[in-house]
C-alpha cells in the first residue's frame, strides 16, 4: 500500500506551552487560522510530556510556568534525543538583555517579549518550521 501522506502537505504542529488561559486561547485560534495544528499545555511538566508524545514541529514556550519553569522545559527538550532539534521560541514578559542571553544559552532558537506582534510571531514560526 502506497503512502500518499508525503504528497499532501501536512499541517505543521505547534506545541503551545502557556499558563495564561486567555492568551493561550487567543494564540491557539490565531495559529489555527494560519493553518497550523495546535497542541496546548498549561504547565511545564505537561509541556515537556506533550513535546515527547506529540513531536511538534515547533514549541512556543512561556518562561514563567507552574510545576516546571520554561527554562527547565527548554533544557529537558534539548537533552532528549528524540526532540532535541525541535525549534523553540521563548515567549516571556522578561525582556532584559540578560534574560535574552540566558534564553540562547539554554537552547531557545528565538526569544520574543510580551506583548508581541502576532504577525511577526507567525512569520518567525514559518521561518523556523521551513514554511515560506
Amino acid at each position: 500500500m502506497g503512502d500518499n501522506k508525503d504528497k499532501v502537505q501536512a499541517k505543521k504542529k505547534i506545541l503551545l506551552v502557556e499558563d495564561e488561559a486567555d492568551l493561550c486561547k487567543f494564540m491557539k485560534l490565531r495559529f489555527e487560522r494560519e493553518g497550523f495544528a495546535v497542541v496546548v499545555a498549561n504547565d511545564g511538566i505537561e509541556g515537556f510530556n506533550k513535546a515527547k508524545q506529540e513531536k511538534p514541529d515547533i514549541v512556543i514556550l512561556d518562561l514563567m510556568l507552574p510545576s516546571l519553569p520554561g527554562e527547565e522545559v527548554c533544557k529537558k527538550i534539548r537533552r532528549d534525543a528524540f526532540i532535541s532539534v525541535t525549534p523553540i521560541i521563548m515567549l516571556t514578559a522578561k525582556g532584559t538583555d540578560v534574560d535574552k542571553v540566558i534564553g540562547k544559552v539554554i537552547g531557545a532558537d528565538l526569544y520574543i517579549i510580551k506583548p508581541f506582534d502576532g504577525d511577526k510571531l507567525i512569520e518567525e514560526i514559518r521561518k523556523l518550521t521551513g514554511e515560506k
